[in-house]
């Protein structure tokens, strides 16, 4: 796997390998860090407005305090759906700080979305330390996912403007998606096959929608019309694509220093994940074996007690049947269709190179 340097120095390796691109990470690190510094102090102020002890589980979650209630420098995630929330603002030729309601509104739909995932799919560990589910137990986690989902919407509609009417509107419509998508993942676990189309609609469900939403949203909140906002949300849409299928490959073969989870994390799962899925479909001796082995797995009952041999074995069948390559040119082509949905609407070159170099770090991530 070779790596990029970008056009100040810092030097990329691509989570795909057959990707080949130059990320300002200067540039990207300066839009992230501005998402987060711009939304963090609405969304305190929105998680304080919780009972207790939701408001300190909320703060656990976050990455604020540690599991004894002491403050905390955790990692609360990258941060891209209020980076995307402010510049849609300025894509409508709107300030930045226009977004920041809708930043705040999608960031506490996706944290909605990760306590109950964590909790569903029996994941422990979350930015490199316990979830929420398993530090102060699933009631708790399942109380402050809803409690994040009403704070949402609560953050939006206390503007009392049409814009922030139409914002809800969507916030809600991604969120059942979203939800949509959740139901889907869950019952593709118990099918032993998994058409690649019903994957990608499962995946632009799940990640799609709320991305999309992301980067119309500010939008809205700014004035846009709806086929402004509808533009946008394409490009957020088919760049969820190219991100989950980016998170579908580091699922198996990512790096637990980085990914802060398991080794072989989506395989331990069941997950029909694109580059399962893919090398189910393809057909040919490592598809058939692999085919066979899922089929065994799902009826095993050791399946918990497997080896980490036994996982790699399964990883390198995907890996040999195609799957891995296939996804990561799933990963290339959305992240083409995204940039080029942004042709389809008028706004400042340097939201247009933004939005471009957001979707470039995207696609070469490392986690």
């Amino acid at each position: 796997m070779s790596s990029t340097t970008g056009t100040r120095g810092e030097s990329v390796t691509p989570a795909n390998p057959a990707y080949d691109t130059v990320v300002d990470t200067t540039d990207v690190t300066a839009l992230l860090e501005r998402g987060r510094a711009l939304s963090a102090p609405v969304l305190r102020a929105a998680v304080d407005r919780l009972a207790p002890p939701m408001d300190t589980v909320a703060a656990y979650h976050f990455g604020w305090i540690d599991a004894q209630g002491r403050p905390a420098d955790g990692d609360g995630g990258k941060a891209v759906r209020p980076a995307l929330a402010l510049l849609s603002a300025e894509a409508a030729g709107a300030p930045a700080e226009a977004g920041i309601p809708g930043a705040v509104a999608v960031e506490l739909v996706h944290n909605f979305s990760l306590l109950h995932d964590d909790l569903m799919d029996g994941d422990e560990q979350r930015r490199h330390r316990d979830t929420v589910w398993k530090v102060h137990g699933p009631a708790q986690a399942i109380l402050v996912g809803d409690a994040l989902f009403a704070l949402a919407n609560e953050v939006l509609l206390e503007l009392g403007t049409v814009e922030a009417g139409r914002a809800a509107r969507r916030l809600t419509t991604a969120s059942r998606k979203l939800i949509d998508g959740q139901a889907q993942d869950i019952s593709y676990e118990h099918r032993e096959r998994v058409t690649v189309e019903e994957c990608l609609e499962m995946e632009g469900n799940k990640t799609g929608a709320l991305l999309a939403c992301a980067v119309s949203i500010g939008a809205v909140l700014g004035g846009a019309d709806d086929r402004t906002a509808d533009v946008l949300e394409a490009y957020g849409y088919h760049l969820g694509l190219a991100f989950q299928a980016v998170d579908d490959l580091l699922g198996i073969w990512g790096d637990p220093e980085s990914t802060g989870k398991q080794t072989w994390s989506d395989l331990r799962q069941r997950k029909k994940s694109l580059p399962v899925v893919a090398a189910l479909a393809a057909g040919g001796p490592a598809s058939e074996r692999l085919g066979e082995l899922l089929a065994a797995d799902a009826k095993s009952s050791d399946f918990d007690s497997f080896s980490e041999e036994e996982f790699a074995a399964r990883a390198a069948l995907i890996e040999e049947a195609g799957g891995r390559e296939w996804t990561a040119q799933e990963a290339r082509r959305q992240h083409t269709v995204a940039i080029e949905a942004l042709h389809g609407v008028d706004m400042p070159e340097r939201v247009r190179a933004q939005l471009t170099e957001l979707a470039d770090f995207v696609v070469v991530r490392k986690r």
